[in-house]
């Protein structure tokens, strides 16, 4: 029993270290900023055959299309305010002035689902970022919810090193 183990224990190590093997030196600069040395990875890309059904290539294509139209990424924002009434559009207007005197540090959009005009506010990555404005305005903004949504990309900071 003692022997079959250590067999297998030595059979199982050997497929490890087999695996481990790579197809070129670590230590060669493949790829530089100035050009050098593409060709050798060229050459490494060129002798791949990978072998998939013409189904993925046609999902993959179809998933990339998808994602340039959308523009912006999933998140969460808070809407202040949906109406269908007639003067829908007038009221949202108006919510946003108010939202945006009270709070002017945070975007504000408007949106038309039919037969909805909607006031949300915000671009928040996660929920727990949206439910710290949430709480900052319930007092003002009773109905107020969370909402998921697609939102803008984030802008990123510059950092002012002095």
């Amino acid at each position: 029993m003692r022997s079959f183990f250590i067999f297998i224990s030595g059979l199982l190590i050997s497929q490890l270290v087999a695996a481990q093997t790579i197809p070129f030196d670590m230590n060669e600069t493949i790829v530089t900023d100035s050009g050098e040395n593409v060709s050798d990875f060229m050459d490494i890309i060129s002798t791949l055959d990978i072998r998939q059904d013409i189904r993925l290539g046609k999902m993959l294509e179809w998933h990339i299309e998808n994602n340039k139209k959308i523009d912006g990424t999933d998140g969460f924002r808070v809407e202040i305010f949906f109406s269908s009434a007639m003067n829908a559009r007038e009221q949202a207007l108006n919510k946003k002035k108010e939202f945006l005197s009270k709070y002017p540090d945070y975007s504000v959009h408007i949106m038309f689902s039919a037969p909805n005009f909607k006031v949300r506010v915000g671009d928040f990555r996660t929920k727990n970022e949206a439910l710290k404005l949430y709480k900052k305005i319930q007092r003002d903004y009773p109905g107020a919810f969370i909402v998921p949504d697609i939102i803008d990309f984030p802008m990123l900071k510059s950092n002012n090193y002095e």
